[in-house]
C-alpha cells in the first residue's frame, strides 16, 4: 500500500500514513489537536483544515458546511478526507484547543493533609532470625510481624514475593519492606525490596474528565501534594462529548483507540510529574481515578455501548482493583490502579467523589453538589440519604451548539456587559476574539435579556433600531465583536438559534434540581450549602446564572464554588483507606432518578423554558 506525508502547519510535524487514511486520522498519529464534535460523523463541522498544499477535496455531502469561496481555498473536513498524496495543512485557530483553561485545583484546598493512612503503604520490617528454638517458615516469620502492623491477618502473597523472600532476608541482615494495599477486605503484598525504603512513597490521583485529565503526584507519607499537570483529553478527537465517543467506540471505530488516547494522557502527565520531581514512575506504587460512568470504562477498556441505550446500564458500577500495567500505565509494575465507583450510567465516581470531598453525606443540613457539563449531574442530601440525577443539558455550555461558541480558551469571550448601544467584552488571556465560551453565554443571555434586546421567550425585538442586531435568511442574530477586532475577520455573533438552545440547556439544569427537591418533597429553602464543581462551574457569575434561571434563587452566600472536587476526591481516596470505603458506601446507598423515565420532569423543563422561569415565584429577585 502506498504511503503519503501529511505535513500540519503551525505545528510544523509531519507523518506518514497509508494511502486511504483520513486527515483526522493522520493528526491524531502526528499528536496534533484537531476539534472533533461529531466523533468523525461528518456533520459538526469543527474539524474544518486548509489544504495548502497537495491535491485534496472536499466531500461533498461535506460541501454544505463550506462557503463557495471557502471550498476555493482548500477547506475540507479532516474527518471526511483521505488522504490520496502528499499534503500540507493548515489547521485554523477555530479547529484547535490550545490555551484552554483547566482546572486543576479545588477552593481551599490545602496542601498537607496530616497524617496519611493511605490504600498503599510500605512497612519497614526488622526480622529476629530464626534459631533452634524459633524456627518457623521465613513467610510465617515475616506475616506476624507484618499482620500486627497492618491489623489484619488475611494477607495475600504472589508467588515471585515468595520465590525471592529467602534470598532478601539472608542477604539484608533479615531487614526488608513490604509493600502492601488494601483489597476490599484482605490485604495483600504487592512488592518486597530489600533494606528500608519506606522513605520514598507516591501515588497518582486523576481526574478522568471528558474534555480533560489532570493528575496529582501525592507523597504517601505526608499526604503533600508534590504537583499537578492537565491536558486536554486526547478522547476528543473521537468526539467533544461522550455520547459521540460511544458511537464511535461501538462503531467503526472501536474501543480501542478511545482506551489508549486517555492511557496515553495519563502516562504524558505521569511523566512530566516524575521528571519536574525527579522521580522514577516506578516510584509510584498507586493511582486513584475519578470520572464518569462511561470515562471509567474508558479508561479500564469495558464496553461502554449500553449505556446509551434504553434502560442504560452500564457494563460495571464497582470496578476491580488492578495492576495499572494490565492497561499499560506507566507506574510500578506491581502498582495498583483503584477507580472510585459509579452510582449508574450517567452518575459515576467523578460526583461520588466530590460527594465525599464536600462531605455531604457527613453533615445534618441539606447540600447540593452539582457539575455542569454536557451533563449537568447533581446530588442533593444529608448524612441520612442522599439522591442523585443526570440533566442532559447539551454541548452549549461547553461552547457546542452554537455558532460561534468555543472551549473556554485563549480569546473566547467570557464576559459581557451591555449598556444601550454600547457594548464591552473580555477575553480569556485579553486576545482578539475567536469565539464565545459558556460563560460568556450566560453573560450574554443576561445582558440581551436585561436590555430587552431578546424577550423572555428569547426571541430577538426584530423592531429594535441596532446596528448589531442583523436578520439574515428570517435569522435574527446580534453581533458581539465585529469583524475587525476578531482572530478570524469574522464576526462573533449570537443568533436567535443559539439563545434556544442555551434556554433549553439552562431549563434542563434547573428542572432536574427542582424535580429532585420535589421528589424528596423539599423547598429550596432547605438547601443549607450549593455547591458548585468542575472546570465551568468555576467560572459560574452566580448572580447572572441565577437571573437566566440556570441556577435557584437563593441568597448568593448559599453558593459555593469548590473547584475540582473529583480530583479532591480522587486524592482523599489516595490517602486514605477509610476515604475509599467512604466512597464505595455513597456509591451504593445513592438514589438514582433517571429523569428520562421520571414523568414531572417533562412538565418541570417545559416550564423552565422562559428567562429566567414561567413560574416568577420562583425567582422572586429577578426582573426583566
Amino acid at each position: 500500500m502506498s504511503q503519503y506525508t501529511v505535513t500540519f502547519f503551525p505545528n510544523d510535524v509531519s507523518v506518514d500514513v497509508d494511502e486511504g487514511a483520513t486527515l483526522a486520522e493522520a493528526a491524531q498519529k502526528a499528536d496534533v489537536f484537531i476539534s472533533n464534535l461529531c466523533g468523525g460523523q461528518g456533520v459538526c463541522g469543527r474539524c474544518r483544515v486548509q489544504i495548502s498544499k497537495g491535491k485534496a477535496g472536499a466531500e461533498d455531502h461535506a460541501r454544505a458546511l463550506f462557503t463557495s469561496d471557502e471550498i476555493m481555498k482548500g477547506y475540507v473536513l479532516a474527518c471526511q478526507t483521505e488522504v490520496h498524496d502528499n499534503l500540507e495543512i493548515v489547521v485554523p485557530p477555530e479547529s484547535t484547543v490550545d490555551d484552554s483553561q483547566i482546572l486543576t485545583t479545588a477552593v481551599g484546598e490545602e496542601m498537607v493533609m496530616g497524617k496519611a493512612n493511605p490504600i498503599v503503604r510500605k512497612i519497614f520490617l526488622g526480622l529476629t532470625p530464626p534459631s533452634a528454638d524459633d524456627n518457623v517458615p521465613d513467610f510465617e516469620r515475616m506475616s506476624r510481624v507484618l499482620t500486627k502492623e497492618i491489623g489484619s491477618r488475611f494477607l495475600d502473597t504472589p508467588l515471585d514475593c515468595l520465590q525471592q523472600l529467602s534470598d532478601k532476608l539472608r542477604e539484608n541482615d533479615w531487614k526488608i519492606t513490604a509493600t502492601v494495599c488494601r483489597n476490599r477486605n484482605n490485604y495483600r503484598i504487592l512488592k518486597i525490596d530489600p533494606l528500608d525504603t519506606t522513605d520514598a512513597q507516591y501515588g497518582v490521583a486523576v481526574d478522568v474528565g471528558t474534555t480533560t485529565v489532570v493528575a496529582q503526584l501525592v507523597d504517601l507519607i505526608s499526604g503533600r501534594i508534590m504537583g499537578v499537570k492537565g491536558a486536554h483529553n486526547n478522547q476528543a478527537s473521537y468526539g467533544e462529548d461522550v455520547i459521540s465517543r460511544m458511537i464511535f467506540a461501538c462503531g467503526k471505530g472501536g474501543l480501542d483507540p478511545v482506551h489508549k488516547a486517555v492511557i496515553k494522557n495519563i502516562n504524558q502527565l505521569i511523566g512530566q510529574l516524575c521528571e519536574e520531581h525527579n522521580l522514577s514512575v516506578e516510584d509510584i506504587n498507586a493511582m486513584v481515578g475519578a470520572g464518569n460512568t462511561t470515562m471509567t470504562h474508558f479508561l479500564l477498556g469495558l464496553t461502554p455501548c449500553s449505556i446509551r441505550l434504553d434502560p442504560y446500564v452500564p457494563t460495571a458500577r464497582v470496578f476491580p482493583q488492578i495492576h495499572a500495567q494490565e492497561i499499560g500505565i506507566h507506574i510500578h509494575p506491581r502498582g495498583i490502579l483503584e477507580s472510585v465507583p459509579a452510582v449508574a450510567s450517567y452518575v459515576g465516581g467523578d460526583i461520588v467523589a466530590g460527594v465525599m470531598a464536600s462531605g455531604i453525606a457527613e453533615q445534618e443540613e441539606v447540600k447540593v453538589l452539582i457539575d455542569i457539563g454536557t451533563n449537568g449531574e447533581i446530588a442533593i442530601g444529608n448524612k441520612d440519604w442522599l439522591v442523585c440525577c443526570s440533566a442532559s443539558a447539551g454541548p452549549a455550555f461547553e461552547g457546542g451548539g452554537t455558532r460561534c461558541g468555543m472551549r473556554a480558551m485563549a480569546g473566547a469571550i467570557e464576559k459581557i456587559e451591555i449598556t444601550g448601544t454600547d457594548l464591552t467584552y473580555e477575553t480569556i488571556n485579553h486576545t482578539k476574539p475567536k469565539g464565545i465560551c459558556g460563560s460568556g453565554l450566560i453573560a450574554t443571555i443576561h445582558e440581551l435579556a436585561k436590555n430587552r434586546i431578546i424577550g423572555q421567550d428569547g426571541k430577538f425585538d426584530r423592531n429594535r433600531k441596532d446596528d448589531r442586531l442583523i436578520i439574515e435568511d428570517n435569522i435574527p442574530h446580534y453581533i458581539l465583536a465585529h469583524a475587525d477586532e476578531t482572530e478570524s475577520g469574522v464576526d462573533v455573533v449570537i443568533t436567535e438559534t443559539d439563545v434556544d438552545n442555551l434556554i433549553k440547556s439552562k431549563g434542563a439544569v434547573f428542572a432536574a434540581i427542582k424535580s429532585l427537591l420535589d421528589y424528596i418533597g423539599l423547598g429550596f429553602e432547605m438547601i443549607d450549602t450549593f455547591y458548585v464543581a468542575g472546570g465551568f462551574g468555576n467560572y459560574l457569575d452566580i448572580p447572572k446564572s441565577v437571573a437566566i434561571g440556570l441556577l435557584p434563587d437563593l441568597p448568593h452566600e448559599k453558593f459555593q464554588f469548590i473547584g475540582n472536587s473529583s480530583l479532591t476526591g480522587a486524592r482523599m481516596c489516595l490517602l486514605s483507606e477509610t476515604a475509599f470505603e467512604t466512597c464505595a458506601n455513597i456509591a451504593s446507598s445513592m438514589t438514582n432518578i433517571e429523569l428520562s423515565t421520571y414523568i414531572p420532569f417533562t412538565d418541570e423543563y417545559i416550564a423552565a423554558l422562559f428567562l429566567p422561569h414561567t413560574n416568577e415565584k420562583l425567582f422572586p429577585s429577578v426582573s426583566y
